[in-house]
């Protein structure tokens, strides 16, 4: 029997990668509702009552007004997956990054509600949270994270602004220091010190690399790079989307190889000389980073993957 879903917000980006990824799966139905009804609370209310799962690409605002219309569905209410940030940190949601830690897929696969995680969250909580979890990185070290991504990831004005050639080639933002990912790279990076991130964006439209620069002699195991290397493969072993490389020579590296891809690639680059080393994920942000993730999650609620 097929499992019906709806997307509320699927003419966004991420809305249309979802989109475009489930009408290629046989074993999904897609509800939709009438552009003219989309707001419309009471013929929301209808679709969603028939529906296995709700995946909610919207504002914050909008996504915690359909999980309050939701929750007032009782029996009849679907499982929820939202791409947005507003629950990424609220009690009753589970992360949705599968790979997090052991167990981690179960509790999305028997959650009633999932919170996908964000592009830069992503890189990131993969880079820091092994290193954590063995020791490596002390959870109150400081660290520094940078970013840069396709301007896809910025929504419907970023996208118009570079493809019209109004915006510039590349520019930093968030400099006031409170990105909205913050907040889940602690909780689930397992920081219980702030980090600084600095993201940016290129005029490129998908794909992004995540780097985190390290003094190794600062931390208090005075790791190498094949250390952390080893940390790094060893949580990753058995999944199948993350991919932990050695360098091998690479000096550079560019963000767009992955891109329409749900593959995410991690590296440890190292001067042993000097004793610093540079961590950094590399994804297509509309993938891996945004729909890919979505997709993933959405298998595991419904049971279409181990």
């Amino acid at each position: 029997m097929n499992a019906r879903v709806f997307i509320d917000g699927q003419s966004g980006t991420t809305g249309l990668g979802i989109q475009a990824r489930l009408e290629s799966m046989p074993e999904i139905e897609l509800a939709e509702l009438p552009a003219a009804e989309r707001k419309n609370p009471a013929a929301k209310a209808d679709i969603l009552r028939t529906v296995d799962l709700a995946i909610l690409c919207l504002p914050n605002e909008a996504a915690e007004e359909s999980v309050a219309l939701i929750s007032t569905l009782g029996n009849a209410a679907p499982r929820v997956l939202d791409a947005s940030t507003a629950h990424r940190v609220a009690p009753g949601w589970v992360y949705g990054f599968p790979e997090l830690e052991s167990g981690q897929s179960d509790k999305i696969r028997a959650a009633q509600r999932v919170a996908n995680p964000g592009c830069h969250a992503t890189g990131a909580i993969a880079l820091l949270r092994p290193l954590v979890d063995t020791g490596l990185l002390p959870a109150d070290f400081p660290i520094t994270i940078t970013s840069v991504s396709g301007y896809s990831g910025g929504g419907k004005s970023m996208i118009a602004d570079f493809e019209s050639g109004r915006a510039p080639h590349f520019e930093l933002y968030a400099l006031e220091l409170e990105h909205k990912h913050v907040p889940e790279i602690m909780a689930y990076g397992g920081l219980t010190r702030r980090p600084i991130f600095v993201p940016s964006v290129g005029s490129f439209a998908q794909g992004m690399l995540v780097s985190i620069p390290l003094f190794l002699d600062d931390l208090p195991e005075k790791p190498d790079a094949m250390e952390l290397h080893a940390a790094l493969a060893s949580h990753y072993v058995d999944t199948a989307n993350i991919r932990v490389l050695r360098p091998d020579g690479e000096t550079r590296l560019e963000p767009e190889s992955l891109n329409d891809t749900n593959d995410l690639e991690l590296r440890v680059f190292a001067n042993p000389a000097r004793r610093q080393a540079v961590l950094v994920a590399k994804f297509d942000n509309l993938g891996k980073g945004a729909s890919g993730a979505a997709i993933q999650n959405l298998q595991l609620m419904l049971g279409l993957s181990e």
